[in-house]
Formats: C-alpha cells, sequence, structure tokens
C-alpha cells in the first residue's frame, strides 16, 4: 500500500535521472582530462572541440532528465486520481 503523497516518487527514477544530470556537470569539471591543445581537430584545439562537445550530450542528457520527470509526474498524477475515485 502507498502512503498519501508519496505516489510517483520511484526512487530508482530519480537516481537516474541525477546520474543524467551528474555526467552532465561533471564531464566538463574534469580538467585533467582536456587540458592540452593536441589533438586539433581543425584549427582548434582538444581544449576547445572537447567542450564544444559537450554542448549537444548536456542537451540530450537535460532532455533525458526532463522527460523522466514528465513521466513520474503523470504516474503521480494518474495514482493521485485513481485514489479519489476509490473513496467515492
Amino acid at each position: 500500500m502507498t502512503q498519501p503523497g508519496r505516489s510517483g516518487r520511484n526512487p530508482v527514477t530519480w537516481a537516474i535521472i541525477a546520474i543524467l544530470l551528474a555526467v552532465g556537470v561533471a564531464g566538463p569539471l574534469v580538467v585533467p582530462l582536456y587540458a592540452r591543445t593536441a589533438p586539433k581537430l581543425g584549427p582548434f584545439p582538444f581544449f576547445y572541440w572537447y567542450q564544444l562537445v559537450w554542448v549537444p550530450i548536456v542537451a540530450i542528457l537535460a532532455f533525458a532528465a526532463y522527460l523522466l520527470t514528465r513521466r513520474t509526474s503523470r504516474g503521480a498524477h494518474r495514482a493521485g486520481q485513481g485514489r479519489r475515485d476509490e473513496s467515492r
């Protein structure tokens, strides 16, 4: 039986969301990984194109986290409606 107000708060889903967002933040923060100039991609040193590659990656990770939160909130909304119908 679920507790009132706790439905839709699946800890596994929220852990996945946290991991997705943490990867998006931690990737560019690991400076020793990209604090170099070689290899170059055209005129751009590694330092620049590594950071530019993270822009679409973070966008995709954030969108995936958003979709998971939306799915979780929909489940909570549906569970709340089901409880109201049962009380009638």
